[in-house]
């Protein structure tokens, strides 16, 4: 089988007038790459991959012959693929046409998700079943709480009330944008709504300097959180995580930041961290993302990606290390989870059910690709 073509995407959605704030920058409400690989054999897959910067440096590489590296590639050696892709990061000619490393990285994982798609499609098998089949059902929480122009505590509570009567059983808040105290009484109010029952994870989004963490840890621990999640400044995190980790009993979770596998290897190796949040459409796609998997569980920690729940739910089924996947059932916050997928999983009652079609399950809504797309090859 070969691949004859890609079609590539940026999918991007308009302004909404109020931006959702983390501790120190505005997340986008969508920026993504999607690409659809046609085979010779008919079979199509279709890859994401999420950027946090600005999308214009895949474009450019797109646009300059990255994707005729692909076409005539067989999409069943997704390993191959992926490994000639992210190789071009230590290649010349990558300097030659101006591609950056972290465009690369991101078109690598999108492409390699695609190419998965392919392989699920050829099978006639779901991915979670070919890469485990470990479950068909997983839990999943919703992310909330996020700072926004004028929002008060009872905005906050009017949203996790929406949220619970969604079927949510665990939430997981913004902190690190405010004071030790109001971050504080912003999960206390969360953690009242939601009810002692359910699970409150807590996100700063690397917000906190080593001593601001050890004081916030201490503080939020009679919430009871299930996670804190990245604690720490991105200069010099594994290390302070290690540090932080003697000093509380919350578990410590990290890694959608990191560039590559290996940054992620790394976290494991500190033994700071009892959760890891890879991202497959951030670095890695499924390629790498299996085989962080698989190392979680020989060293005991859990997997819990960040983004992209029908995505990323194929990797949590699959594995005895699999934890839960991340949601965004607020359209105002992710209208592409709302819209992008015609009849997506099902998600009720804190549980995401896996479709038993081939591949990744998921068929594109063309009225979707025409609302937030724009088509660059």
């Amino acid at each position: 089988m070969k691949i004859t073509q890609l079609e590539v995407y940026i999918l991007r959605a308009p302004d909404a007038g109020r931006p959702h704030w983390v501790s120190h920058f505005i997340v986008p409400r969508a920026n993504e790459i999607l690409v659809r690989m046609h085979t010779d054999a008919g079979l199509e897959g279709i890859g994401l991959a999420t950027s946090y910067t600005p999308i214009e440096a895949p474009i450019k590489a797109f646009k300059s012959g990255i994707a005729e590296l692909v076409v005539g590639a067989d999409p069943l050696a997704p390993e191959r693929l992926y490994q000639k892709l992210f190789g071009l990061t230590s290649q010349r000619l990558a300097s030659e046409r101006g591609w950056g490393r972290e465009a690369i990285v991101r078109i690598s994982a999108a492409v390699d998700i695609a190419a998965w798609d392919v392989v699920g499609k050829a099978a006639g098998l779901p991915l979670y079943r070919l890469f485990g089949g470990y479950r068909s059902e997983v839990p999943c929480y919703v992310t909330c709480a996020y700072y926004r122009d004028g929002k008060d505590l009872a905005e906050l509570r009017d949203e996790m009330q929406m949220l619970k009567a969604q079927g949510h059983t665990g939430f997981k808040g913004k902190v690190g944008g405010a004071s030790l105290k109001e971050d504080v009484e912003r999960m206390a109010v969360a953690r009242e709504v939601i009810g002692g029952d359910k699970d409150l994870m807590i996100d700063v989004n690397r917000g906190w300097d080593l001593a601001t963490a050890v004081e916030g840890a201490r503080l939020l621990e009679p919430l009871r959180p299930r996670w804190l999640e990245e604690p720490v400044r991105w200069a010099d995190d594994r290390r302070e995580l290690k540090l932080l980790a003697r000093q509380t009993r919350i578990p410590l979770s990290a890694g959608e930041s990191e560039l590559t596998s290996y940054g992620c290897r790394a976290l494991l190796e500190e033994q700071a961290i009892r959760i890891l949040q890879f991202d497959c459409t951030m670095m890695g796609g499924f390629t790498e993302g299996r085989k962080l998997a698989a190392l979680c569980e020989l060293n005991h920690v859990e997997v819990a990606p960040h983004h992209d729940c029908f995505i990323h739910a194929h990797i949590v089924a699959a594995s005895p290390a699999g934890c839960i996947v991340e949601s965004f059932t607020d359209p105002e916050r992710d209208p592409l989870q709302a819209e992008l997928f015609e009849d997506p999983p099902r998600i009720a009652n804190g549980k995401l059910t896996l479709k038993e079609a081939p591949g990744l399950g998921l068929t594109l809504s063309e009225a979707a690709l025409k609302k937030f797309g724009e088509r660059i090859l």
